[in-house]
């Protein structure tokens, strides 16, 4: 039988080759039936809400398409046939790119996301702050600061912060709310929520002499975010059909946090819980993303509300001991090394994924929604892909 390797996949060189109107042609038709999949799927709203509100449920849901723009266009219909046959149980909604950010309809040169990240390019986003992507990278880092100087707050924070209601704010998630709000497990995204949207605003250098130089500035500030981030759950709320609210700060190297754990508690432990107080009061269930080692805070996490940790990644934490401290208090995420991934024969693949699902899911009830715990790339071979999604759906 022909292996999932075997089946037609362009390589670097097809990809670099692609133009990127042909580019866009293959991500839709990947997103397109991936959509069809999901729409022709069993239900899963309400299970799927259960088990990760540890409430129990059948199984461990699965949110697998958590995937580059590149590794879309290195494997498309191989990967799409294997997703189709495996439809995850939970839809993200993602009303624009995390990076590019939203652009108001009436932008005169809008930046077009599909070309910023998959080919060298620099852009600014609604912030002010300066991006770029390198071809054949993934994501993108900053290059540029709109406030450089704590004396521009005031000028920044009365004319230059955005609008959380700006026109068409969140409408590119309307289709995925026709199509799934009613049936399936749907989450929206709040991105860069107070610590990354800081070090974006500022750098990370100042940043982190902020909080012992300026602290009244840094608080000025994260109070302006904090009323942004509310303001956006609310009109999540609006939207109907939306069953959690997936939001973003990393705080974590691969060793330690950031910051001290007290100094966190000081500045953004408050704030978190006015944010995801209100993402509860509307229903909604909170997925919060950190990546690295994040130990020192998942008790103080869990105080202020979060539902469903993620990405508990292998290669900063102990997940073992991540179980046995905080299973059954919280839900988990992620928790699939993306890059073991990489390097992993299928059969340790396989291995890997359900030592997952016993450690994290199975013992507290099924509250674990199985994924990669951070974006798969294109050096992930397709075997190993499919021994992921094949494993994760098994009974």
């Amino acid at each position: 039988m022909e292996s999932a390797a075997q089946r037609t996949f362009r390589s670097d060189d097809d990809v670099r080759r692609l133009t990127v109107a042909e580019k866009t042609v293959i991500i839709r038709r990947f997103s397109a039936r991936l959509d069809a999949a999901m729409s022709a799927a069993p239900p899963t709203k309400q299970w799927v809400k259960q088990a990760l509100g540890r409430q129990g449920g059948p199984r461990c849901p699965t949110r697998l398409r958590r995937l580059s723009m590149d590794i879309i266009l290195r494997y498309g219909d191989a990967m799409a046939d294997l997703f189709c046959q495996y439809p995850d149980d939970v839809v993200f909604a993602q009303p624009y790119d995390l990076f590019v950010g939203y652009q108001s309809p009436d932008q005169p040169y809008p930046i077009d996301p599909i070309a910023a990240l998959t080919e060298d390019a620099r852009w600014t986003d609604e912030w002010g702050t300066g991006w770029r992507h390198a071809a054949g990278g993934v994501g993108a880092s900053t290059i540029s600061n709109p406030l450089a100087d704590w004396s521009q707050l005031d000028a920044y924070l009365a004319r230059s912060m955005p609008d959380p209601r700006a026109p068409g704010r969140l409408d590119g998630v309307l289709p995925a709310i026709r199509a799934h709000g009613e049936t399936k497990y749907l989450c929206g995204m709040i991105h860069l929520m107070l610590f990354e949207r800081l070090h974006c605003l500022r750098g990370m250098e100042n940043t982190l002499a902020d909080f012992h130089l300026f602290p009244d500035e840094v608080h000025r500030l994260l109070d302006a975010l904090t009323d942004y981030c509310v303001e956006l759950v609310r009109a999540w709320a609006q939207l109907g059909g939306v069953d959690a609210l997936f939001l973003t700060d990393d705080w974590g190297t691969q060793a330690s946090l950031m910051i001290a754990p007290a100094m966190w508690r000081k500045f953004f432990a408050a704030r978190y819980r006015r944010i995801f107080d209100e993402v509860h009061r509307h229903g909604m269930q909170v997925i919060f993303h950190s990546c690295g080692n994040v130990m020192g805070i998942i008790g103080d996490l869990i105080d202020v509300g979060v539902d469903v940790l993620d990405p508990v990644q292998p290669e900063a934490m102990d997940l073992g001991r991540i179980a046995r401290e905080f299973g059954g208090k919280v839900a988990f995420a992620g928790g699939i090394s993306d890059q073991r991934l990489v390097a992993f024969s299928p059969q340790q693949v396989r291995d890997q994924v359900r030592w997952a699902i016993d450690t994290l899911g199975s013992r507290f009830g099924h509250a674990y929604l199985v994924a990669p715990s951070n974006m798969l790339v294109p050096d992930v071979p397709l075997d190993n892909l499919a021994a992921v999604v094949e494993t994760s759906h098994s009974p």
